[in-house]
């Protein structure tokens, strides 16, 4: 074999970040020894797998073609390792956009910890296309995300259902009425997520038709802070109903019924078409679907 793996381990920590001294901090190498694995690399086969712009490295098209498979074999490499040393529990990063990890992904975790007492299980919050971003640079290894995303490197599959929920302050104006109508939704200030992320995504599909007749008094990135702005009495808000069973059950929410609009979606799992997938990975997607069953 005319490589090694930790020429491969270099290369995709270069891949991951575009910059030798960050690979370098990584992998607990020199920057020196990170630079002359990758040449060494190079020329070996003699090809140019990063284009040099300044200090920054960016992936050639060869190398973007090869990045995923030097991924998958660096982690099977790993997962090889792990299993020499008895330990087959293994290491899984999970990402998670916010409504999934804060209301959905507690218990999942529990019970995977429960059954694999030695794992190293990380979760990372951020939106939708924040997770997609992190699946496609190989930064985590799945991600559980409530929007609806096209990319020919990934793989989406359709998970389990929500709804979104309308919802204002006991004391608003809307608050006594059976429904809402159109215009009262358009004649009302909205707290509302970021665009990005799934639960803006479906609002927008939601109301289709009003978008530009709707007053987006803010735009917040996290759910607890738009349940916040709207008890405070600043206008309607809208997100998943997984998030505000306990305001409801105190009652410092309400739920506003809007019936001629279908406010269904999708949690989705995502993963790199072509990542490996350890025992770890598999063991987390049968945990999710038997949770969304």
């Amino acid at each position: 074999m005319r490589f090694t793996l930790r020429q491969l381990q270099v290369f995709t920590a270069i891949a991951r970040v575009e910059n030798v001294s960050r690979a370098a901090r990584t992998l607990a190498m020199s920057q020196s020894a990170v630079s002359g694995a990758l040449l060494d690399l190079e020329r070996q086969f003699d090809v140019r797998l990063f284009e040099r712009v300044g200090r920054r490295l960016t992936l050639s098209e060869l190398g973007r073609a090869l990045w995923p498979q030097a991924e998958a074999l660096c982690e099977q490499a790993r997962e090889l390792e792990r299993n020499l040393a008895r330990q087959h529990s293994g290491e899984l990063r999970v990402g998670a956009t916010l409504t999934i990890g804060s209301h959905v992904c507690p218990p999942l975790m529990a019970r995977f910890m429960r059954e694999n007492a030695d794992a190293r299980l990380t979760l990372h919050i951020a939106n939708t296309a924040e997770v997609a971003r992190a699946v496609k640079a190989f930064a985590i290894d799945v991600g559980l995300i409530e929007g609806e995303l096209s990319d020919p490197e990934l793989v989406v599959t359709p998970w389990r259902g929500d709804q979104l929920c309308v919802f204002c302050a006991p004391s608003h104006p809307l608050a006594k009425k059976r429904q809402l109508s159109d215009a009262d939704l358009k004649s009302s200030r909205w707290i509302v997520r970021e665009p990005g992320s799934g639960t803006r995504q479906a609002f927008e599909r939601a109301l289709h038709g009003l978008l530009p007749e709707l007053r987006m008094a803010l735009e917040l990135t996290q759910t607890e802070a738009i349940l916040g702005a709207v008890e405070a009495g600043l206008g309607l808000g809208c997100v998943s109903k997984l998030a505000l069973e306990d305001a409801f059950r105190r009652r410092t929410l309400v739920r506003c019924r809007v019936p001629h609009r279908d406010f269904r979606r999708s949690f989705f799992f995502v993963t790199h078409g072509r990542k490996f997938r350890s025992p770890a990975l598999e063991r987390w997607l049968e945990l999710c679907r038997q949770a969304g069953a």
